[in-house]
């Protein structure tokens, strides 16, 4: 394939989260509104052009109160910081339909670079003719590294919310015609 333009269907992809909770559980959550522009052969992502933006007002983590919390000042300030965004701008080929996508990730007003295990999981079309291409990603930041910090200490020694958080991206994708 050559290179083309992608969009993300968003009732067939997510982006979801996980952190430690009293160092002792997970909570995990998703984010239901993101875009993404994308350029790219999917079976060679190495030449692509990729750009995600996700709303962080679209949180869910299956509590409403942790929700708004998390929209607050303590946490995302949606008010200041409505998007997290990642840029891609270098894309490793690490094995078969295997990538390390490297790029700028912006989140709270401070931009780092992160990395991203990405894996192609194949292309087809769909009963409409339409071209798809499948994508997951893995990777995990540090939320203290974006000035999220909002933190309280247990009675019994530790935090109550870890500093990783581990990000999970399935993306399906419609080839532009």
């Amino acid at each position: 394939m050559a290179l083309s333009q992608w969009t993300v269907d968003p009732t067939h992809s997510s982006i979801d989260f996980s952190v430690k909770h009293m160092m002792i559980a997970k909570v995990k959550g998703t984010f239901h509104t993101f875009e993404a522009q994308i350029e790219a052969d999917p079976a060679d992502l190495t030449t692509a052009s990729i750009k995600f933006s996700v709303d962080l007002s679209s949180i869910d983590t299956r509590n409403a109160d942790r929700d708004a919390h998390l929209r607050s000042a303590d946490f995302f300030d949606v008010e200041v910081n409505r998007h997290m965004t990642f840029e891609a701008s270098q894309i490793t080929k690490t094995g078969d339909g295997e990538y390390n996508v490297t790029g700028d990730f912006t989140l709270h007003g401070i931009t780092r670079q992160e990395t991203f295990a990405v894996s192609f999981e194949g292309a087809g079309k769909d009963p409409w003719g339409n071209a798809k291409a499948g994508f997951s990603a893995l990777g995990s930041i540090k939320r203290g590294d974006y000035g999220l910090t909002y933190n309280a200490v247990l009675e019994t020694g530790g935090v109550l919310i870890g500093d990783e958080v581990k990000i999970s991206i399935e993306i399906e994708a419609l080839q532009q015609v």
